[in-house]
């Protein structure tokens, strides 16, 4: 058993991370700590980031007495504090367990990022993770800085006065928006972000955080494109990319159906110019009178974002505002009817998201709504925070686990697609 379990990871005050003689790694999510192996592990994926935690202490086995146990301080150093290691992972997979840990009596809320089990093995470190998408839409090999910066000189020549050209260069360089950068880079999907407002206040909300000690992790967009400047952007992406797509919906703005008057006059440019490309809109699904509307002018596909297919667990993150969870399965049901390509954008957490009534509730949407994707991603958000609210409003279970998940549920609805990426039209049969 020794020889499958996977080394501890650690940190110092200084951020430094090593292994811990005498423990292995121990991921969290199921019915409580498990060790992790070779066998519930992966080599961690290219552009993953490794986290140390703040404010908390790493649980870890305890090889000599066999014991799962919170480790306060280095029992090869008395008093230096030890912090948990956690993995931020790539795009395309998602967490099988989160990083194993507690928190100290000061621990504030951590930011807003998803903190995947990771253990080291021969020189290597190894991620809780299951691939759910093979594409390299956001491989950041592919993705070179002064790659982005040539594509940033050549659409500033060709569109000098276009404020959402500004914007999303922005957001390729100063925040990192690998959408952003694919955009300079003309490849796969490129974003058009759009809305100032938003009638849902999540709790992971990566660009607005009000009364909270959360720092969001962008900024939101700070003026209403035109439609002009919203096609301009388009039409220049969709002509030079092949099998592209263009989404309206991103994490530097709020919901695009609350700026659905724009937006359809951009469709309608768009599509008076080409039949080409992919046009794409990711939603919270609030509004579907404004969804007909962009509907009519020539959407192609929609992905609405859900952390729980629960009534009760879905309006304690998202906390809508104006809107209810009723709202969204019309808005579904809609799209669906309408002859959209649609997909969920599936919030995961180890823990919640494969217990017993969650799966119930999954399966009995995916029979109810037959929508034609499930985008596995992660949540971004504080694990242990995030159990605390949703035990407020649904009582605690046992989880079968995420692999096991993903197994039930292609075995149940054979026709789904997995994966992570919005496709392009394409790809919307095969």
């Amino acid at each position: 058993m020794k020889k499958k379990l996977l080394k501890a990871l650690v940190a110092n005050t200084n951020g430094e991370i090593f292994e811990l003689d005498g423990y292995a790694a121990t991921g969290a999510g199921g019915a409580g700590p498990i060790p992790l192996t070779l066998s519930n592990t992966r080599d961690m994926p290219f552009g993953s980031e490794l986290m140390y935690l703040p404010q908390r202490r790493p649980v870890l086995l305890n090889l000599q007495s066999g014991r799962i146990e919170a480790v306060i301080e280095n029992p090869y150093a008395p008093g230096q504090a030890l912090y948990p290691v956690t993995a931020f992972n790539s795009p395309g997979y998602v967490i099988s367990y989160l990083g194993s840990f507690v928190e100290t009596a000061e621990a504030q809320a951590l930011p807003l990022f998803s903190y995947g089990a990771v253990g080291w093995h021969r020189g290597k470190f190894r991620s809780s993770v299951i691939r759910v998408d093979r594409e390299k839409r956001q491989d950041l090999r592919l993705m070179q800085p002064e790659d982005v910066a040539v594509g940033i000189e050549r659409m500033r020549r060709q569109m000098p006065a276009n404020r959402l050209r500004a914007h999303l260069e922005k957001c390729a360089v100063q925040f990192g928006c690998p959408a952003a950068k694919n955009f300079f880079l003309g490849r796969y999907e490129a974003p058009l972000p759009t809305a100032q407002q938003c009638n849902a206040r999540c709790l992971g909300c990566l660009s607005l955080q009000t009364r909270s000690d959360i720092p969001h992790s962008q900024d939101r967009i700070g003026f209403t494109p035109t439609a002009e400047e919203i096609a301009e952007v388009a039409l220049v992406h969709i002509k030079r990319v092949k099998n592209s797509v263009v989404s309206f919906g991103q994490g530097c703005e709020g919901d695009p159906l609350l700026a659905a008057e724009v937006i359809v006059q951009a469709i309608r440019l768009i599509r008076s110019e080409t039949k080409r490309g992919t046009i794409n809109m990711n939603t919270n699904a609030s509004l579907p009178r404004a969804l007909q509307k962009v509907i009519d002018a020539g959407l192609d596909s929609m992905r609405f974002s859900m952390n729980s297919l629960r009534r009760e667990c879905y309006q304690a993150y998202f906390r809508p505002q104006g809107y209810g969870f009723s709202d969204v399965l019309k808005s579904v049901d809609l799209a669906l009817r309408s002859g959209l390509f649609v997909a969920v954008n599936y919030l995961n957490c180890p823990g919640f998201t494969d217990t017993p009534r969650e799966i119930k509730a999954l399966k009995k949407f995916l029979t109810t709504y037959p929508i034609h994707m499930i985008q596995w991603r992660n949540l971004n958000f504080d694990p242990l925070r995030y159990f605390k609210i949703m035990k407020a409003v649904a009582a605690k279970e046992t989880p079968i686990g995420i692999e096991h998940l993903l197994e039930r549920i292609r075995r149940e609805f054979p026709k789904i697609k997995f994966g992570y990426f919005n496709p392009p039209k394409e790809r919307f049969t095969n």
